[in-house]
């Protein structure tokens, strides 16, 4: 994405140069899916997939809204009448994070905003984080000199973006993909503790150690509004209840959730309680020596490949389409993989000896063909810079 690119969007929507130009990137997670909301560890990067936002002020009160995926749809929205419900599709992630930050106590100004975007729409790559977290960074350098030029810092914008997703648009997330959006930095991954929001950078580079991760996109829509995601919210603050602990976080040994009668919720447990335990893992490899950083990989790669069993079977959110991808690529000499996100549709997460990245995407294509199902796309998943200004 390009600053040259998103000025053209605005100028052919609004006419005249925009203000300024930002950039949020999708994230990739390397590993702890679902522990985000129960308070646990997360290890995401974010992508050089990302979305851009010209915007510029205006003064009559309202925010106009355009995207290049969304040729046919200008949104006009008033800021003073802003409030759940009043904006659906698309336009509620940037007009929600409007009335976060109104609600936070921030000046939001009116505004013109063109949304160009990069990052595959329902792959599971954090869409919605990125427009979220590239809208807030418009509004709040575009807003007036009552700021007196601070930022707002940027673990409190991710929270605010997160309240948009979670009680604007409806979608009962986690904060992970926010913060991996706005707090990433390039060769690493944000050891992210979701109860403390305690952070640190991870150093993380596989193309040194002769690796790459390769992201299969396996077209299978994902949608955390479905009602699935939530039931596995659910399920989890079930499950934690009848521990008696506050979150399944404070469970840090698999072999109680077996104290669970119900097979369901032990199920659910045990993967929360492992995932948290694969991110630890995880971080304690990439901070490991470099002369042992191939067996690192290689590990890794066994942890990722763990990871998927248990996403499959405990937390059971994993689709036909992801656990062929993995099979395929692991048979064709992938290190590890796993689905990723959500689930139910979205991503694979492969990684990948560089000497092997052919085969394995021709090994995952002629098994969707064998299936019948639509072909997949293959991206390369590059640990990137966090959201910025670009003009």
């Amino acid at each position: 994405m390009t600053a040259e690119r998103a000025a053209e969007l605005f100028k052919g929507r609004f006419g005249g140069a925009p203000d300024g130009v930002w950039l949020a990137p999708g994230r990739a997670n390397l590993m702890g899916e679902h522990t985000d909301y129960n308070d646990g560890f997360v290890l995401p990067f974010a992508l050089s997939q990302a979305t851009t936002a010209a915007a510029a002020r205006r003064t009559d009160g309202r925010l106009l809204l355009c995207s290049r995926q969304e040729p046919d749809d200008v949104l006009e929205i008033a800021l003073a009448g802003l409030a759940p419900g009043t904006v659906t599709g698309w336009g509620a992630y940037a007009a929600g994070v409007a009335w976060a930050l109104r609600s936070a106590g921030y000046q939001v100004p009116s505004a013109c905003i063109a949304i160009d975007s990069d990052v595959p729409a329902g792959a599971g790559l954090s869409s919605s984080a990125a427009l979220e977290c590239a809208t807030a960074l418009a509004l709040t350098e575009l807003a007036p000199s009552e700021l007196d030029g601070a930022p707002v810092p940027r673990g409190e914008l991710a929270a605010i973006a997160r309240r948009a997703e979670n009680e604007f648009v409806g979608v009962p997330s986690g904060i992970m993909d926010q913060s991996a959006s706005l707090l990433s930095q390039a060769d690493h991954a944000l050891l992210l503790d979701c109860r403390s929001l305690d952070r640190s950078q991870v150093p993380f580079d596989p193309a040194a150690a002769g690796s790459r991760l390769l992201l299969i996109n396996t077209r299978a829509r994902h949608d955390l509004s479905d009602g699935g995601y939530g039931r596995r919210r659910a399920e989890c603050e079930e499950a934690a209840r009848l521990l008696g602990v506050s979150s399944l976080r404070d469970i840090t040994d698999a072999a109680d959730t077996a104290r669970l009668a119900d097979p369901v919720l032990r199920r659910r447990a045990r993967h929360v309680v492992t995932d948290n335990q694969r991110v630890l893992q995880v971080t304690g490899l990439l901070r490991g020596s470099p002369e042992d950083r191939p067996d690192t990989y290689r590990e890794i790669g066994r942890l990722l490949t763990q990871a998927h069993s248990s996403l499959r079977d405990d937390f059971e959110i994993s689709w036909p389409e992801a656990d062929a991808a993995v099979e395929a690529a692991l048979a064709a000499g992938a290190l590890g993989a796993r689905m990723m996100g959500g689930g139910f549709g979205g991503c694979v997460l492969a990684l990948v000896p560089e000497a092997a990245s052919g085969p394995v995407r021709g090994a995952v294509s002629e098994a969707y063909a064998r299936h019948g199902w639509t072909a997949p796309e293959f991206l390369d998943a590059v640990p990137s810079d966090h959201a910025r200004r670009l003009a």
